[in-house]
């Protein structure tokens, strides 16, 4: 869960674990093994202390935030109409029930009675309908607005052309009454309503507080299983069980999220006893396997290279073809990461449903090693028809990358040696913390900078749209590498297959829809929309005395799941 997973798998995965999230068909981790005491410990031993990592939290602000560490954090403190559980199912959480119309286009739901925020100040409808337009309001600027373009005139809210969606497709019919237009079909759509973007926030901290309510969460902001106690910037996190939670009560009495240092520091740290939670560096993989509170789970995460579009030369599909094709994904998933992760040419991960074992990586090449003299020929071809007539009069290629990530220092160093040892291009690596490295990959959008190349992995929800339209579509929030919204010689091509995405996404036939998602993925994948590198697992120790604290592709603790998370004497 150290891992910067942008956005989530449902991770997505998640992160985005989702980021990692992740958020699914794919069975859970390693069962959570039980003490061999199994008797409740004492109140004050129901302490959790688990990890955030070297950085503060990006944002507590549900409409704001893209990375899993912030998603599982807000998770526990705020909920929405419904909520996804550790499989992949959604259920109804703050709604008692709901409905969808025979054409699929509008959805009723019918709240618990007597729902109230953390304070005991009641929550209605309206406040619920309130934040869902609020994250869609552009002065938002929320960066996960696009998970819920299905709505009516969310394309019109979102670029300002109204102000509001309320009273037009979101409805507070009564109190009780929330009614959702959508503007097309859309089988996906409970899914990423689910994510955080839609959760309801208290209207009175943002009137009180502006832009820094989020320092003020203790007074009433949400109305999940935690509230928070106390938030230190330089510390993290205190949490305590939410009195007014309308579902099952947690038994734990407190959740510390603490900022711990890097993956190697928090490791330790959790070996003196003073964390209940903590990544393998994979360098201790095989010693940690050996131990009882080792466990493991893939995660519906990819982590891959991207490359602006925008960013001369990628707008150029062969140079960027020779760029992938040039890197043995076998060498680094081995000998890098100590078989920790799953080389893939895909940009969706496997247990996604509609995934395609029948893929190809660019130029048709099938294996994840690579293809070293197709790489050079491609980047001949290349430069001829950008023209360059040596390497020497290429831009100098910059790769970001998270610079607290040691794992991942140690794969861009071997990517940047593969580059140059097959292609002749010396490619120049930066370090970045989490939190720059973040708003410049936000910031990229639509323009040629400030990135060129950049480390990313994305968690999301487990449905195609969710990986292809979600990051790929016309006008997509993590369209970051500006695919289709460019004037290279291309850009047609790549417009025609967002048009592609567009058509699968309102497409009601499921098996249609999957073939169609599909044929748009392999052409991405031919474009070199992403460099996927790897499929992301996660691989944790956990305090033996924590019980049914499991890891799973998701990342994703239920709202009402928590009241099942206790430790044993």
């Amino acid at each position: 869960m150290q891992r910067h997973t942008i956005s989530r798998m449902l991770l997505l995965s998640s992160l985005l674990c989702l980021f990692a999230l992740l958020v699914t068909a794919c069975a859970s981790g390693a069962p959570q093994s039980s003490s061999n005491n199994s008797t409740k410990a004492l109140a004050d031993k129901q302490i959790f202390r688990y990890p955030i990592g070297s950085s503060d939290f990006g944002t507590l602000d549900p409409a704001l935030a893209s990375l899993n560490i912030d998603i599982n954090a807000i998770e526990m403190v705020f909920t929405g109409l419904v909520a996804i559980k550790g499989d992949g199912s959604v259920v109804d959480q703050m709604a008692a029930s709901h409905s969808i119309s025979s054409d699929g286009l509008t959805y009723t739901f019918t709240l618990k009675p007597n729902l109230k925020f953390s304070d005991g100040t009641p929550l209605t409808a309206h406040d619920i309908v309130w934040s869902i337009n609020r994250a869609l309001s552009p002065a938002t600027k929320s960066p996960t607005a696009s998970y819920l373009e299905p709505i009516k005139d969310w394309e019109k809210m979102v670029t300002g052309k109204i102000n509001t969606l309320i009273g037009d497709s979101l409805i507070a019919k009564d109190d009780n009454t929330v009614v959702i237009v959508l503007g097309h079909p859309a089988a996906y759509f409970l899914t990423p309503f689910a994510i955080v973007t839609a959760l309801t926030v208290n209207k009175k901290l943002l009137d009180k507080y502006g832009n820094t309510w989020t320092d003020h969460l203790q007074e009433g902001a949400g109305a999940g299983p935690f509230m928070v106690q106390s938030y230190d910037h330089n510390k993290g996190l205190s949490l305590v069980p939410n009195p007014n939670y309308y579902g099952p009560k947690p038994k734990l009495q407190k959740v510390e999220l603490l900022r711990s240092g890097d993956i190697n520091t928090t490791y330790k740290t959790y070996q003196t006893g003073q964390l209940d939670y903590a990544a393998v560096p994979t360098v201790q993989l095989a010693s940690a396997e050996k131990r009882n509170d080792y466990h493991s789970s893939p995660a519906l995460a990819i982590v891959f290279i991207a490359m602006n579009y925008l960013a001369k030369p990628f707008d150029n599909i062969k140079i960027r073809q020779a760029l992938a094709l040039a890197v043995n994904k076998d060498l680094i998933a081995q000998n890098v990461l100590h078989g920790s992760v799953i080389p893939t040419n895909h940009l969706m991960p496997e247990g996604v449903p509609g995934y395609d074992k029948n893929l190809t990586g660019p130029a048709g090449v099938a294996s994840t090693k690579g293809d070293q003299e197709k790489a050079k020929q491609l980047l001949q071809e290349g430069m001829k028809e950008a023209g360059y007539s040596s390497i020497s009069q290429l831009p100098l290629l910059k790769l970001a990358y998270f610079g607290d990530d040691s794992d991942f220092t140690n794969v861009v160093a071997v990517l940047a040696q593969q580059w140059q040892s097959v292609l002749g291009i010396t490619v120049q690596t930066n370090a970045q913390n989490s939190d720059v490295i973040v708003q410049q990959i936000m910031n990229t959008t639509g323009n040629p900078g400030p990135l060129q190349m950049w480390q990313s992995e994305i968690g999301n929800y487990a449905d195609p749209q969710g990986w292809l339209s979600f990051n790929f579509a016309k006008g997509a929030a993590f369209n970051t590498m500006n695919y289709g919204q460019n004037k290279s010689s291309d850009a047609a091509a790549q417009q025609a297959v967002q048009d592609e995405l567009q058509k699968a996404d309102v497409n009601l036939d499921p098996q249609a829809r999957m073939r169609q998602y599909n044929e748009a993925e392999q052409k991405l994948v031919n474009d070199v929309g992403w460099l996927p590198l790897y499929q992301a697992a996660t691989q944790a120790l956990i305090n033996p005395k924590l019980q049914n604290f499991t890891l799973q592709p998701l990342d994703v603790v239920a709202p009402d799941d928590w009241s099942n998370i206790y430790f044993v004497k």
